[in-house]
């Protein structure tokens, strides 16, 4: 039994409930993947790849459009020659068949200290705030997400839902449990703490980007 499950079971025992029968979590799957219409803004008809980069470089994100994952690198390589960065980056495994330019140096493991660049693939992004959902794994570390200064986000146009709740079905459908971490980011770091001033990157990234493919 792994502590997280030595919690729950806690949990309900202080609450005097036992593991939940088999309709009553069809009900609750069944409520959570058709949530009443009134409490979600209307994104069902408009376009959600659109409606997704609109709202994340309304939050000081940048958005670029790839037409396959191959091109990834290039655009990685484009970016990191515009803001004056060192052929090098921390890419998760799920983008480790790409083939970088010569001379770079790419790490898969987590990002260090001294990490500029981080590159990800986005677990699913959400055209109703312009988020992307990222979850730990042996294929995300998630020091990818807040360590580098700058943080790459592949976003495949298939995984963009409109729905925060989309991503709960979708996580079920996967069959994999949930993972340890989950994160939901919606452009660079920032603070208004000292002086009411926007300052990016206080907490984290100071510069995000998110390559659209498909």
């Amino acid at each position: 039994m792994s502590s997280r499950d030595t919690i729950l079971n806690a949990v309900r025992q202080g609450l005097g409930r036992g593991p939940l029968d088999e309709a009553t979590v069809r009900k609750l799957d069944e409520r959570s993947a058709n949530p009443p219409r009134h409490i979600r803004p209307p994104v069902d008809d408009e376009d959600l790849v659109a409606r997704f980069c609109e709202r994340i470089e309304s939050r000081s994100g940048t958005t670029s459009r790839l037409k396959a994952l191959d091109a990834v690198p290039a655009a990685v390589a484009a970016l990191a020659e515009k803001h004056g960065l060192p052929h090098a980056a921390a890419v998760g495994n799920a983008l480790a068949s790409l083939s970088w330019p010569e001379g770079w140096s790419i790490e898969h493991g987590a990002a260090g200290i001294d990490t500029a660049l981080g590159v990800s693939m986005a677990w699913r992004a959400i055209a109703e705030t312009g988020a992307v959902m990222m979850h730990s794994g042996p294929d995300s570390p998630i020091t990818h997400n807040f360590v580098p200064e700058t943080h790459v986000v592949v976003v495949p146009v298939e995984r963009i839902v409109r729905y925060y709740e989309d991503c709960w079905v979708a996580l079920r459908e996967a069959g994999k449990g949930a993972p340890r971490a989950m994160n939901f980011i919606s452009g660079p770091s920032r603070t208004a703490d000292v002086e009411q001033t926007i300052e990016l990157g206080a907490h984290g990234p100071r510069r995000m980007h998110l390559l659209v493919v498909g």
